[in-house]
């Protein structure tokens, strides 16, 4: 569906100058672009984002609670994100994607988690994770081999994570031995999203630990069974989201399937998937939000609508704009990687607040699919620390 909305942008009007202090200069370099608040969309963005509005209704809503207590994604819903071409919004068409804004993509993971997040991370990690490494880091005929895959049929899982390696994401224990022309892959992986259901892994394994970063490389594989299913973990929320460990014995990866060679692969993407996590908590937040609220004007005390109370009320008040506040830093982040303008502390805050507010529902399934936000793509924590480093770096 959406690798064939067409790509026009809203007319943006010119602006009258009106005021005697308008016409400084600063205003003269501007005169005739309106500078746009965080809320201006393209038509293609709006259309996105309707679009998958009604796909989350439609199709994912009625399947919410089944795919939580079976603690399953429905295969149905993988086969329709592909349908509706959300699961390869910014590969280019050459490669069979939509060949949309990373702005996008940030749409499509809110709108879906307003239903359901674990359908939201599903889509979030396939996108701004697996996809974003083979575009920005494989060679062209890698592209070539994975993107029209990931584009069409085949799920995507990021392979990180280890035990000993969770905030410390270069303390990687798995090997990758080089044999001739192929890598022989040793040890293993935990809390792997989509592992039990994808089809195409990467994998990051460390070649040399005497090289920090330097020595760490990333691998892209079909599923294969000589990587094993240690165990799918029961989780509190996001339960239809698989997390699985894999260990991996003996695994051989042909040398053509290292992606990007020897680098800073990982944390470089973190930073981009942190925006996704962020509109993750962000749809949560307001998927429970608009769940919760309009019964408060329905049911009545004291002959007016309990919402009406201004003990209920300024609750409301608070918690929207606790939500604004979230989707303005979500969407200043996506903005600005869009823009080539560095990113990364407002990535952090913006996954920092959005996981905080995603916390604050009361609404039972919400509140238990908010819990990870303060974990994965880096746990609060560590994203206090990188906001610190830069305000030391800014002031110091």
């Amino acid at each position: 569906m959406f690798r064939n909305i067409v790509k026009t942008a809203l007319p943006v009007p010119r602006r009258t100058v009106a005021r005697g202090f308008a016409t400084t200069r600063a205003r003269r370099d501007v005169e005739g672009a309106r500078i746009a608040s965080l809320d201006t969309f393209t038509e293609e963005e709006n259309m996105i984002r309707e679009s998958v509005q009604r796909f989350a209704t439609d199709v994912v809503k009625p399947k919410v609670r089944e795919m939580d207590e079976n603690e399953m994604m429905d295969p149905s819903i993988i086969k329709g994100l592909f349908e509706q071409g959300l699961m390869g919004i910014e590969t280019s068409a050459d490669h069979g994607g939509s060949e949309s804004s990373f702005t996008s993509a940030i749409i499509a993971i809110e709108e879906l988690a307003k239903v359901d997040p674990s359908v939201s991370v599903l889509c979030d990690v396939h996108n701004t994770l697996v996809n974003t490494v083979l575009r920005k880091y494989a060679t062209e005929e890698q592209k070539a081999k994975w993107l029209p895959q990931l584009s069409e049929s085949k799920l995507g899982s990021f392979c990180l994570s280890e035990a000993a390696s969770g905030s410390d994401a270069f303390a990687l224990q798995t090997r990758a031995t080089k044999s001739g022309d192929d890598y022989i892959i040793n040890g293993s992986k935990m809390w792997i999203t989509n592992s039990y259901e994808a089809e195409i892994f990467l994998v990051f394994a460390n070649i040399d630990s005497s090289k920090g970063y330097k020595g760490i490389t990333c691998s892209s594989r079909l599923r294969i069974w000589a990587s094993k299913f240690a165990k799918k973990e029961e989780k509190l929320g996001i339960r239809a989201s698989s997390t699985c460990t894999l260990t991996f014995d003996d695994v051989k990866i042909p040398a053509a399937n290292i992606i990007g060679g020897e680098g800073k692969i990982a944390i470089e993407i973190l930073n981009e998937g942190r925006i996704g996590i962020a509109a993750q908590m962000l749809g949560l937040a307001q998927g429970a939000f608009d769940l919760a609220v309009p019964y408060t004007y329905q049911r009545s005390q004291f002959g007016q609508p309990i919402g009406t109370f201004q003990g209920m009320a300024f609750q409301f008040a608070e918690a929207a704009t606790q939500i604004e506040a979230a989707r303005l830093l979500t969407y200043n982040a996506a903005r600005r990687k869009e823009s080539g303008l560095s990113f990364v502390k407002e990535a952090a805050m913006a996954k920092w607040w959005a996981s905080k507010v995603a916390e604050s529902t009361g609404v039972e399934k919400y509140w238990r699919d908010s819990k990870i936000g303060a974990i994965y793509e880096g746990t609060s924590n560590i994203q206090l620390q990188t906001i610190a480093k830069f305000i030391q770096k800014e002031h110091s």
